[in-house]
Order: structure tokens, then C-alpha cells, then sequence
């Protein structure tokens, strides 16, 4: 019975999206010249790791040519520094704790959403109408709930390749908008013919010979950046030098991309958002909620913009971005009451409800529109597994100029991801005197105290923990309150740690 009034739901938010617009259904009106929609995930791109962001050493022309085109945000965070989880909130709106989605999806590790969520492609075929397409990486499950209209097949390490097997789904002359969903697997590491070795390297997915279409471009070691969260060692300027490759390698497929959009006549209609799923991976950035695996980069490039070429430091997560694209594309409203139709359904004593709050991140689409200067709100995280072996659960709250970081497993050791483990950047860490991983010891990375408090502001680098500073003690309460309040809002079942440890 449940069920039928859910089909009756649906088709009435359904008829309701053609109604003529009056005051009682103004809100359910879909915008009547919807735009194409494509995101562009990259993988394990860090946040200063591009030519407009400041790094003038790597080449990102087509990444700095978006830019221009839209709004950099310099504040934008994942909530999840792991693939599969941070995905499942990009295309879901709501944190991967409060959807099973804790960990990787592929091979022994098995996490995977719970039957009942909905995801962005759902909502915009439902809703709006839109035609769906995928290509790239997904690392997501169930396929019924990330469910895509057309999925494309080509290497995720040749970005070009990848824009070209979606040119056709493009250039499409049916009169709807289509969502492409564009993921490649650089700058991610291995999957080249170089594996990872403690005196070597590892390579990036780069290959000796390149990739058809894919101009390759190599890097001087001398030359690389290297940045203040990692050790400026030989063995971490040769990595970020191959990093650096993979960095251009994935750049050209944004402009190929682009290219398609401009030469079909769809570039003025199309909403483009850039974005990577975690930090670089490094030991100190991805799998670790510190800024360096969650502050990332996020340009859009919104349609008949005012704002080009802008930058803005509102904070925003990738938990906002499914309720952004839906309010871009008119049918937010309709997403919202769909699910506090469940709500209402399956009643409010229900503890494991995930409906409670329809999206758990919040629309930024009026920043597109220009207001960029916003007040700021609190920012949170939350990871729990990277790989199945990797069980490290960490929270974490930015209020202000302070964050606080829980890290509820903190009598385990930290556990590292294997290629991170052994990149020679670690390795070498681990063989040297000092045995110091940038302002940090390997002892402290390794065994980390329950609550760490940072003044980011003036340490953005998270190097000196203030948790013990008297001065300090009554931000570290206020801060465990909003933690707490934050975890009761969006279902998380490691709130019961407050009590139970």
C-alpha cells in the first residue's frame, strides 16, 4: 500500500511541472528554458593545483579558461576525501553516513547505497525531463539508484577520448536537456605501466608512449610546487612531477569538452561545474578530513553569467551541489516535497529515517546569480572507511576561523590507503632521521589524539592542536555541540560514541 501512494506521489509532482504558472503552484514550475547541465568530477585534484588557482608551474589552460568563463569558488569542500563516498554525496545531496555508502564500492570492499535514495540523474529525468549520460569513472552503487539513460565507454585515463565518445549524445537534436556526468580517473594513481615502488616513483597512469589524441607534456622536478602540507624531498617533487602530467593530460578532455559545446551551438545554455572528488593523493591530503584532502577546487561556469571571470570565498560543500543543479534546472521544489513525502510516509518515530531533512546540503545557485559575498556557515565532514581495511571513522566542523576535527577511532593507528602507503614520498619519510612528514612526526600522523582544534586562519596547515589550550576550551565545546547537533540532523549512527565511549 506504501508504495501505491508513492506512485500517486510521484505522478502528481510529475503533472505539476507542466501546470501554468498561478500563485498556488508558482513553486512547482519548472524553468521554462532548462539548461544542459555537465559535471566534470576529476579525480584526486588538489585545490591549488591549477594555473588559476596559482600554481603557474602545472598547465591547466583549459581548467584556467573556465574559470574565466565562471565563478571560482576558493572555499568549496567534499565532505567525503575517498572516492566512493564522496561521489555518493555528490549525486545524492546527502552525507554517505546517513546512505551506507561508508566506503569504495568495487571488488571485496561492497559499499553501496541504500535501496531507497534517489540520485541527481533520477531526479532530473522524473522531474525534469532531462536526457542522462555517464562516461568515466563511476565507483558508485546500486546501478538502480545512480541510474544514467546512456552510459559511454572509453579509457577514463584518456580525457579526450572520453569527450569524444559523448560528442554524438552532445550534439543531440532532441529538444531536451541533457546531464552529462564526466569523470576521469586522472590524476589518480597508478594504472600505468609503472607501479608503485619505495625508490621509484609511482606513475600517474602515464605511459611511456601517451595517449592517442593526448598531447603529452612532461615536467621538471626542479620546477613542481611543492606544497606546505607535504615533505619537499627529491622522492616528492619526481611524484609531483608526474602528477603534474596527469594534471595536463586530464585538462585536455575539459577542453575538448568545451570544444563540443562551442561548435554545436550548446555552449551559451550549458551550466558547467568542475570539481575532484578528494585531495591529491598524498599521505596528509586524501583519506584525511585535514584541509589538503577536502578543500578542493570548484569552478562553474553558469549560463548568460554576469559574474565572469569572479571569485568568491562563500563556503560550499559537494553535499550542496545535487540541490544547486536542481534548482538550476527548475525542479528542486518538486525533489524537496518528494521526499518529505516520504518522510511523511514512513512517520518521523522511524530513528533511521534519512528524510528528515530533504537534502543535507543547501542550494548555492544565488551565488551563480551573484552573490558572492554571502555569510559565511558551518562547513562539515565525515569518513568513515576508504578501503575495507581502512575502518577510521573522523568528523569534523569549520565555524569561522576554527575547526575541530573528531577522530572517534583514536586508539586505533590511522590506517593508510596501500598506494599512499607506498609512494616514495612515504617511504622516504619513513627511512629518514627526522622522521617528520611536513611540520608533523610520524608518530603523531599515525596516532592521533580524539579532538584536534586548528585556528585555520592562522595555521592552514593544521600543524599546532589547540584542543589542550585553556584560551580555547569553550570554542572546542561550542564546536562539539554544532558537531553533535549535525550528526543528529543528518542520522549518523556514530553520534551514539558521545554516550556509549
Amino acid at each position: 500500500m506504501k508504495s501505491i501512494y508513492i506512485l500517486l506521489f510521484n505522478l502528481i509532482i510529475l503533472i505539476s511541472c507542466n501546470t501554468v504558472k498561478n500563485d498556488e503552484n508558482e513553486k512547482l514550475i519548472t524553468n521554462p528554458n532548462p539548461p544542459n547541465i555537465v559535471i566534470i568530477v576529476s579525480d584526486d585534484h588538489g585545490s591549488k593545483d591549477a594555473g588559476c588557482y596559482g600554481n603557474k608551474a602545472i598547465k591547466t589552460p583549459n581548467i584556467d579558461l573556465l574559470a574565466s568563463e565562471g565563478i571560482k569558488f576558493n572555499n568549496a569542500h567534499c565532505t567525503s576525501p575517498s572516492c566512493s563516498a564522496s561521489r555518493s554525496v555528490i549525486l545524492t545531496g546527502l552525507y554517505n553516513h546517513a546512505i551506507g555508502h561508508y566506503g569504495h564500492m568495487h571488488s571485496y570492499h561492497h559499499f553501496s547505497s541504500y535501496d531507497h535514495v534517489k540520485s541527481l540523474p533520477v531526479y532530473l529525468k522524473e522531474f525534469g525531463n532531462y536526457r542522462t549520460g555517464r562516461v568515466g569513472k563511476y565507483h558508485l552503487a546500486p546501478e538502480a539508484v545512480y541510474k544514467f539513460g546512456e552510459i559511454f565507454k572509453a579509457n577514463s585515463r584518456n580525457s579526450v577520448a572520453m569527450a569524444d565518445s559523448v560528442q554524438a549524445f552532445i550534439e543531440d537534436r532532441d529538444k531536451r536537456p541533457f546531464f552529462l556526468y564526466y569523470c576521469t580517473s586522472d590524476p589518480h594513481r597508478g594504472g600505468g605501466e609503472v607501479t608503485a615502488h619505495p625508490l621509484k616513483p609511482n606513475a600517474f597512469g602515464n605511459k611511456k608512449e601517451g595517449y592517442p589524441g593526448i598531447e603529452k607534456v612532461t615536467f621538471n622536478e626542479a620546477d613542481v610546487i611543492v606544497p606546505p602540507y607535504l615533505p619537499d624531498r627529491p622522492e616528492t617533487r619526481a611524484e609531483l612531477a608526474q602528477y603534474y602530467e596527469s594534471v595536463h593530460r586530464m585538462d585536455q578532455g575539459v577542453g575538448r569538452i568545451i570544444q563540443h559545446l562551442k561548435s554545436t551551438g550548446k555552449w551559451d545554455n550549458t551550466v558547467i561545474i568542475y570539481i575532484s572528488d578528494n585531495g591529491i593523493a598524498f599521505p596528509g591530503a586524501k583519506t584525511n578530513i585535514y584541509q589538503a584532502g577536502i578543500n578542493l577546487p570548484c569552478i562553474v561556469k553558469n549560463v548568460n553569467s554576469e559574474h565572469k571571470g569572479s571569485e568568491t570565498d562563500v563556503f560550499v560543500s559537494w553535499a550542496d551541489l545535487t540541490p544547486t543543479v536542481l534548482e538550476l534546472a527548475g525542479v528542486l521544489t518538486n525533489a524537496q516535497q518528494y521526499i518529505q513525502s516520504l518522510y511523511k510516509e514512513y512517520g518521523s518515530e522511524n530513528t533511521n529515517n534519512i528524510y528528515a531533512k530533504a537534502f543535507h546540503g543547501d542550494s548555492f545557485a544565488d551565488v551563480l546569480n551573484g552573490n558572492l559575498d554571502k555569510e559565511d556557515r558551518e562547513m562539515f565532514a565525515s569518513h568513515t572507511f576508504h578501503e575495507i581495511t581502512m575502518y577510521y571513522p573522523m568528523r569534523s566542523v569549520v565555524s569561522g576561523n576554527f575547526k575541530l576535527i573528531w577522530n572517534i577511532a583514536h586508539g586505533l593507528p590511522y590506517p593508510h590507503a596501500s598506494d599512499l602507503y607506498a609512494s616514495a614520498t612515504w617511504q622516504a619519510t619513513l627511512k629518514s632521521d627526522d622522521q617528520l612528514y611536513a611540520g608533523r612526526s610520524v608518530k603523531d600522523y599515525t596516532y592521533r589524539p580524539q579532538f584536534e582544534l586548528y585556528n585555520i586562519k592562522d595555521d592552514p596547515y593544521e600543524i599546532k592542536n589547540l584542543i589542550n589550550s585553556v584560551e580555547h576550551q569553550e570554542t572546542a565545546k561550542a564546536l562539539m555541540v554544532k558537531m553533535k547537533k549535525y550528526q543528529q540532523e543528518t542520522n549518523d549512527p556514530w553520534v551514539t560514541k558521545w554516550i556509549h565511549e
